[in-house]
């Protein structure tokens, strides 16, 4: 069975100028990846290209996107590993996500999601993991900036969430 490294970042929030601001574990995590998916607030073109040049790289837009990288996509649906996985980047209220998420990617086996930079690897009660990343660069009110990894291979599904030291 072949495995597939998925390396799961959002809320990057980087210029060109500030790529160094992306921790080296998540560089290296990447360099280990088959894909890398980037859940929105990506911010700057230059980091898609540089993911890009490391593995394949599918990203949505988030709210900071807008008039910066357009012409990323609201939602990204594909099948990676035999599992069905759907990214956004605002999956709405903590409140009612579960069943929003379910009735807007009805057929995800996996939901990949971003915006509150808060780290969540919850399977809901329709089965669907919802699954976000947090920051890598901004904790926010989290203790510690994160991000994930998925390995996807035909019944098999690890997650992880991986939370980087502060700094």
């Amino acid at each position: 069975m072949v495995v597939t490294q998925v390396l799961v970042v959002a809320d990057t929030h980087v210029r060109p100028d500030t790529l160094d601001r992306i921790p080296a574990a998540v560089w290296d995590s990447a360099r280990a990846s088959d894909l890398i998916l980037h859940a929105g607030d990506v911010v700057c073109r230059e980091l898609v290209s540089a993911l890009g040049e490391l593995a394949p790289v599918h990203a949505v837009r988030g709210n900071n996107d807008v008039g910066r990288v357009d012409e990323l996509p609201e939602t990204v649906e594909l099948d990676i590993g035999g599992r069905a996985v759907a990214m956004i980047h605002d999956s709405g209220a903590r409140q009612g996500r579960p069943a929003r998420m379910h009735r807007r990617f009805p057929s995800a086996d996996i939901v990949v999601f971003g915006h509150s930079h808060e780290p969540i690897d919850d399977v809901t009660e329709f089965g669907q993991v919802l699954f976000n990343p947090g920051s890598p660069t901004q904790r926010r009110r989290q203790p510690q900036c994160s991000f994930g990894v998925l390995e996807l291979g035909g019944r098999e599904l690890e997650r992880r969430l991986v939370y980087l030291p502060r700094t």
